[in-house]
């Protein structure tokens, strides 16, 4: 019997992994999956409020830059005209701007990045990169997500403005990618990001459908995409704050 139980306990010993991931290196994994050069796509919005469906359509331009930044264009085709303007920096603050149907262009400051985007459940920080060297991260265990196992890891914010207190990362262990992100603000879980309908495109893992849902269950906003293009060229032009007048 203790031999049988020995062997067992071997076996057991030896299957499992020779190093444990940290939540800092199951982070770096999902960094390193494929991303493009550049990204078009034509999105439609779904905000569920009160019983009620406001959709809005938008046409969402990405471009990556040599200094290891990046650019977005969000352009309202349906029903206004707004556009937001985002410059992604690596070690700082991002830059946003708000071109309104107008054409009066303001700067959306650091302070007033928790403030909903076009009445919808996103936020102005909810549309910036994330730069996995903003945060620190401790791996708090595993957890089905979205129907997938994963790894659960705790980002804390440490360079910048914070919104958030801190944000949960569910990583599905399959191939890394995130499915789920709990966002805590004033010390409670405020809301969480879901992304469906996950599928390989030209190598790269894209959520076909995305929902931020308050924590309470009262609303959440959809995002679907109906079109989309990677790797097509985008003029650096595009991307200037003089573009939006």
């Amino acid at each position: 019997m203790r031999v049988k139980i020995f062997l067992c306990l071997l076996i057991l010993f030896l299957c499992q992994p020779a190093h444990a991931l940290t939540g800092r290196e199951i982070m770096e994994k999902s960094d390193a999956l494929a991303q493009p050069d550049t990204a078009k796509s034509k999105v439609l919005m779904l905000i569920h409020k009160g019983g009620r469906v406001q959709e809005k359509e938008f046409i969402l331009q990405m471009k990556q830059f040599e200094n290891d930044e990046d650019k977005a264009l969000i352009q309202f085709i349906k029903p206004t005209q707004i556009q937001l303007l985002t410059h992604s920096h690596k070690g700082r603050d991002d830059d946003q701007w708000l071109a309104l149907s107008s054409g009066k262009v303001k700067r959306i400051v650091s302070s007033g990045r928790d403030k909903p985007f076009v009445n919808s459940h996103f936020y102005y920080e909810d549309l910036t990169s994330i730069d996995i060297d903003d945060y620190d991260y401790k791996l708090l265990g595993e957890e089905n997500a979205v129907g997938a196992d994963c790894y659960k890891v705790e980002g804390i914010k440490k360079v910048g403005e914070k919104v958030y207190d801190k944000v949960i990362f569910y990583v599905r262990k399959s191939d890394y990618f995130v499915v789920r992100v709990d966002m805590h603000k004033g010390g409670e879980f405020h809301k969480f990001l879901e992304n469906y309908e996950i599928k390989e495109v030209d190598g790269i893992l894209t959520p076909f459908k995305m929902k931020m849902e308050l924590a309470d269950g009262n609303g959440n906003t959809e995002l679907v995409l109906k079109g989309l293009k990677y790797n097509t060229p985008i003029d650096d032009s595009t991307f200037r704050k003089e573009a939006l007048r």
